[in-house]
């Protein structure tokens, strides 16, 4: 990483400071200094990149938990492995569950690793709207919103009243598919809906019934949407739209930065994966423990959901 990231320190621009000559005199001249972007995202990387580390070092040093793979034991109870997760190994914890100073120092793990989390994902976020729209992807884009959305979706957006919440919840989302194409249509509505508003690169207009406030208004509820889908689906793939951005960028700088937040994003997605699956597998023990003991259906006690 630290060659990686030294390039970044010849990537500078030329900022005004105050020198003082031998006679005494001030003069303001140019100096050149780290460029602002990286002056303000390379440390803050650097430090969820730690916190990553420290956290994958602290895990599992407590050893109340271990893991068990298919091939080792083929009789064992695999019941606390999660359909959805089918290829991590199998999680084992004693059979009375973690302690409760294991469940609460893994409960703060995943926290934290949570906000990291949150954080590279802005930052990418950030990056890659600074990262100019290729030409390519502009060219390819359909003539106007309908076109880009779909009838059905196009007339949801469109309505007098709208509600985002209610529209993504009447969506198939059923498949990561389905998710990333309905990304690519609500993105590329938006940059058809804006360029559409700038008349200066001579598209044609959209449609003589339809005002600029109401385009304006549209884009406005399509962003919402699209912040929505990435809040529910923080792990979908990357868009057309990123994807064009990053093959075509030339900005070096910009380049390491993108690349590096979304590595640390897929970092800690792992990271807190892998604590959920002890959570789980915790939380499945207690419950089988209370069942047999008979807790009164008081499970509250224990900590369950």
């Amino acid at each position: 990483m630290d060659w990686l990231l030294s390039v970044t320190d010849h990537i500078v621009e030329f900022v005004p400071s105050q020198q003082i000559s031998k006679d005494g005199t001030n003069m303001e001249v140019m100096v050149t200094r780290q460029r602002s972007d990286l002056l303000a995202n390379i440390p803050g990387l650097l430090k969820l990149d730690a916190i990553l580390i420290e956290t994958l070092d602290n895990f599992g040093q407590e050893q109340e938990f271990w893991y068990v793979s298919k091939n080792e034991n083929q009789d064992m109870d695999n019941s606390s492995q999660r359909d959805d997760k089918w290829w991590h190994p199998i999680v084992k914890v004693p059979e009375n569950g973690l302690s409760e100073t294991s469940r609460k120092r893994l409960q703060y793990q995943k926290e934290s690793v949570n906000q990291v989390l949150k954080a590279a994902m802005n930052i990418n976020a950030q990056v890659l709207s600074e990262i100019q729209i290729p030409e390519s992807y502009i060219d390819s884009l359909p003539k106007n919103g309908r076109e880009s959305l779909g009838d059905s979706i196009y007339k949801s957006i469109t309505v007098d009243s709208f509600d985002p919440l209610q529209f993504l919840s009447a969506m198939d989302f059923s498949t990561e598919h389905k998710v990333l194409d309905f990304k690519n249509r609500i993105e590329a509505s938006i940059l058809i809906w804006k360029r559409k508003m700038n008349q200066k690169d001579g598209w044609n207009p959209w449609s003589s019934g339809i005002s600029s406030g109401k385009r304006e208004l549209f884009e406005v509820r399509a962003e919402t949407i699209l912040l929505l889908l990435k809040q529910q689906f923080p792990g979908v793939a990357q868009s057309s739209l990123d994807i064009s951005k990053i093959q075509e960028n030339r900005d070096v700088g910009l380049a390491i930065q993108e690349s590096y937040s979304r590595v640390l994003e897929s970092l800690a997605f792992s990271v807190m994966s892998r604590i959920e699956d002890v959570l789980h597998a915790d939380s499945l023990t207690r419950t089988q423990r209370c069942s047999e003991i008979d807790c009164s259906g008081d499970t509250d006690t224990l900590g369950i959901k």
